[in-house]
């Protein structure tokens, strides 16, 4: 009854009248699984300044807002991977406490709450204050119905591991505070981490002590703003990692004036605007409201880190340096820097979205990393608080890279970015930092032994965990054949060839007697003791997966993996039933464990296996599972469902889109010629708006008849009035304007799109 209830009422919150895509937008799905990075309300996209509630401090996993937690914390500004601060709640009467925030918690009830992309409304009914939120990139923006204090304990922390190491605030006016604060080194981000900030009023204030004695300066402890008025109470909260200086610039040019319900328009308007760029008509209300939420998550979680000027901190060397972003003729910055989980597994998410419709995203991604390598002497793979966290594995930055050039997104130094990739493909690059390692030798990556044996055994070298040699072998083996991809069209005919001989190494760990890819030892032994799948959290071997998932990780090799198994039609048995023994389980692990499962569309390494059918010749299969997975896994569209599992910064969201979409590209648009390959859309039309900066078309309109979910397989289809025999088409093609036309039906067509797709 709970879910039934939070449908009517997103319904009716959507009213009766002509939406836009914004407005479709539930942010508090799936929030009972949250992350401090997962969910952002008041914010812009990618805003530096992501303000919310916070329902939960207790780390950066499990804390921010999570929808059974009845008690808001506080509402602080910056939601970002490795990076939080700025605190801020209305009280009464302050209780005192060892853990400020912990003991003057306010009570609400989603009753009367309010939350739409770009603002946050809350009743705080155990102190009578009606708290609203709303923001620019750079700037929070408060306004406090019936309060006149606020609480803002710049010492708050997210659990034990990540703290703030020092901080201080002083008074430099009637009306204004400002600030800075101390981040300490977490397990993934090794260097402390400064933040800074102004607070301005709209009334006359006096900042105190928390035992009430007026002070003008505060350190290293939380303090009290006390404003005497008798109308709503607004603040502004700037933030910068360059100084007070970039502060002041990001508040004067972004939120010079106090209109608060001007700025919520501009941020809806703004939210609309990226949503827009793909505009889907038919399906149910949910099915829209899934996919504009899927669009909102994929826009949110990365974090731009630049001010408006272009200004970053550089965190790489002993100390923070200040950088510039180039500039255009105009004087303003070219690109935003930005800050950022891993990239893991965005082949098959973040690359096929956002490459379809968010070039410039891409291709401001790409100069970030450039930056950093310029910096740092590294190519990194999950930036945060300006310097590396070797999160995860590989080089993530090569599928990135490599496929925004191949996708014609250009904007940026190829020569210098080959160059970068190809460093970290060898001992000493990126690869061989694995699990957040750290280090002045790291080896967990393996690299030694994967240049010597071209496959990484079960070693032991190196610090932290993720040291899964399979795992490691196949994300290397793919980055070598992207890596490939891109050196021949740079012309670099014998780099290309010896990194596409490399990407054959995965060879080396199918194992025809178990039938899977299989780890071995340092000592070349299989290991023993195999399954495909296990109760445990990752399988020996592989990463949040097990062999199961991982023996269809071969993107670009799929004919020779289905030769080892015996032939195409016996891999598409494997596969089939690998699909039905895991639909009850909505094909993911619940959040459970990563390697129970046969299929796992809930984290990244099982997230393009439907599609793995195309490239056997049953494309009928892939539009089938397609759907199903679409449905099950994805289709849920309340705060205890939607994702199921890892989000990890809109990764999931990009998946869940791009099945909506029917549009997929298994190898992550790193081809010589990328391709979309094709399964059917939930939508009666779609209309993607072309980015004139990047592509020569200005709209790509498909068209869907008979659409229902009775109806998953494809019949017929035309591309710009030419028949289509294949399961795919060139992205050229849809990057130059056109039009798909696409007929389903109940029953499988054998005969439609069963081509070679590779």
């Amino acid at each position: 009854m709970k879910c039934l209830g939070f449908l009517i009422c997103a319904a009716l919150a959507l009213g009766a009248e002509a939406k836009r895509p914004v407005d479709y937008v539930e942010p508090r799905v799936d929030t009972k699984n949250s992350r401090w990075l997962y969910f952002s309300s008041a914010c812009r996209p990618f805003g530096m300044v992501s303000l919310s509630p916070d329902t939960s401090l207790a780390n950066d996993w499990g804390a921010g807002y999570i929808y059974d937690t009845h008690e808001i914390r506080c509402f602080s500004h910056i939601h970002g991977w490795q990076i939080f601060g700025v605190p801020v709640l209305p009280v009464r009467e302050l209780a005192k406490g060892p853990h400020l925030l912990e003991a003057n918690k306010a009570t609400f009830s989603h009753d009367d709450e309010v939350v739409r992309p770009g603002y946050h409304k809350a009743y705080l009914s155990d102190r009578g204050i009606t708290a609203e939120l709303t923001s620019t990139m750079r700037v929070g923006f408060h306004r406090y119905t019936n309060a006149q204090k606020l609480l803002v304990d710049l010492k708050g922390s997210l659990g034990k591991e990540n703290q703030i190491l020092t901080c201080a605030a002083a008074q430099t006016g009637p009306r204004e505070i400002e600030g800075s604060f101390v981040m300490s080194p977490t397990v993934r981000r090794h260097k402390p981490f400064t933040g800074y900030f102004v607070m301005r009023l709209n009334a006359d204030a006096r900042m105190q002590a928390v035992d009430g004695t007026a002070a003008s300066e505060i350190k290293d402890a939380a303090f009290v703003v006390a404003a005497a008025t008798d109308t709503p109470l607004l603040v502004k909260v700037a933030v910068s990692y360059t100084g007070l200086g970039g502060v002041r610039k990001n508040l004067e040019a972004e939120l010079p004036h106090w209109d608060f319900d001007r700025t919520v328009k501009e941020s809806a308007d703004e939210w609309d605007a990226w949503l827009s760029r793909i505009e889907v008509e038919g399906g149910t209300e949910q099915q829209r409201g899934k996919f504009y939420t899927d669009l909102w998550h994929a826009l949110l979680g990365r974090r731009v880190m630049s001010d408006v000027d272009g200004r970053y901190a550089d965190n790489t060397g002993d100390t923070t340096v200040v950088r510039q972003c180039r500039l255009g003729a105009d004087g303003k910055p070219l690109y935003h820097h930005y800050n950022s989980d891993g990239l893991w597994g965005s082949h098959w998410s973040l690359q096929n979205l956002w490459g379809l419709a968010y070039p410039k995203v891409m291709s401001d991604f790409c100069n970030t990393f450039l930056d950093i390598y310029d910096n740092g002497g590294l190519i990194p793979r999950g930036p945060s608080g300006g310097n590396y966290t070797f999160v995860m594995v590989g080089d993530q930055a090569c599928n990135f890279i490599t496929s925004a050039y191949a996708q014609g997104i250009r904007t940026w130094d190829t020569q210098k970015a080959y160059e970068g990739l190809r460093k970290n493909a060898f001992l000493g690059g990126i690869r061989d930092r694995v699990g957040y390692e750290s280090g002045p030798a790291p080896a967990g990556g393996g690299m030694r032994f994967y240049e010597e044996r071209g496959y990484v055994p079960e070693h032991t070298e190196g610090k932290n965990w993720h040291r899964c040699g399979a795992a490691l072998t196949l994300e290397y083996c793919f980055q070598d054949w992207c890596l490939a991809q891109f050196a021949d069209a740079l012309g670099k005919k014998e780099d290309a060839a010896f990194f596409l001989a490399r990407s054959c190494g995965w060879t080396n760990l199918y194992n025809a007697a178990t039938g899977f890819i299989h780890p071995r030892e340092v000592d070349g032994a299989w290991i023993k003791d195999f399954a495909p799948v296990t109760n445990a959290f990752n399988a020996r071997g592989f990463i949040e997966a097990n062999s199961a998932i991982y023996t269809w990780f071969v993107p670009h090799g799929y004919p020779a993996l289905a030769t080892l198994m015996g032939g195409n039609e016996t891999a598409m048995r494997r596969l089939n039933t690998q699909f039905e023994r895991t639909r009850d389980m909505r094909f993911n692990a619940n959040g459970k464990t990563h390697a129970n499962v046969w299929i796992d569309y809930g984290n990244q390494p099982g997230s393009g296996a439907a599609y793995v059918f195309n490239h056997l010749g049953y494309p009928w299969l892939a539009q089938y599972w397609a759907r199903q997975v679409k449905e099950l896994t994805f289709g849920g569209f309340s705060p205890w469902s939607g994702y199921n599992d890892d989000e990890d910064q809109g990764q999931m969201g990009a998946v869940s889109a791009m099945l909506a979409l029917g549009l997929f590209d298994i190898q992550g648009g790193s081809a010589r010629v990328p391709r979309y390959e094709l399964s059917a859309p939930v939508f009666d039309k779609i209309t993607i708006h072309l980015d004139p900066a990047y592509y020569k078309g200005k709209a790509f309109i498909i068209t869907v008849k008979n659409n229902a979910f009775e109806n998953p397989y494809i019949q017929s289809a035309t591309l710009n009035g030419k028949r289509l025999s294949t399961c795919w088409f060139n992205q050229s093609d849809l990057k130059n304007g056109g039009k798909l036309e696409l007929v389903l039906g109940p029953k499988p067509n054998t005969k439609w799109g069963n081509g070679k797709t590779d």
